[in-house]
């Protein structure tokens, strides 16, 4: 089993960054048929080979995961993808 933590610093307010984790989660459940929801400030999010959570702070937004043996393979590529995702539509920086 393979670990991805990755933390993004942002200049939203609680409720943008929350907005931003939102639309993260509904287009990872789009591309990757992954079952997510809120719970308080975290979205926990699963799927076959994979669980996670994305926790939304007044500056922060942390993304831990759970890689299955099919996945760890693909860890860079799905580190690569939020990067990008974050820092391309909510202007994020990682940490």
């Amino acid at each position: 089993m393979s670990h991805i933590d990755m933390c993004a610093s942002h200049d939203l307010s609680r409720e943008d960054a929350q907005s931003a984790a939102d639309q993260l989660a509904g287009d990872l459940a789009n591309k990757f048929d992954i079952n997510w929801g809120w719970s308080g400030d975290h979205i926990h999010f699963e799927r076959t080979g994979v669980d996670g959570t994305i926790t939304v702070r007044e500056h922060e937004i942390r993304i831990t995961a759970r890689l299955g043996m099919l996945l760890i393979f693909l860890k860079p590529r799905i580190e690569e993808e939020i990067t990008t995702y974050l820092a391309e539509h909510f202007g994020c920086t990682f940490s």
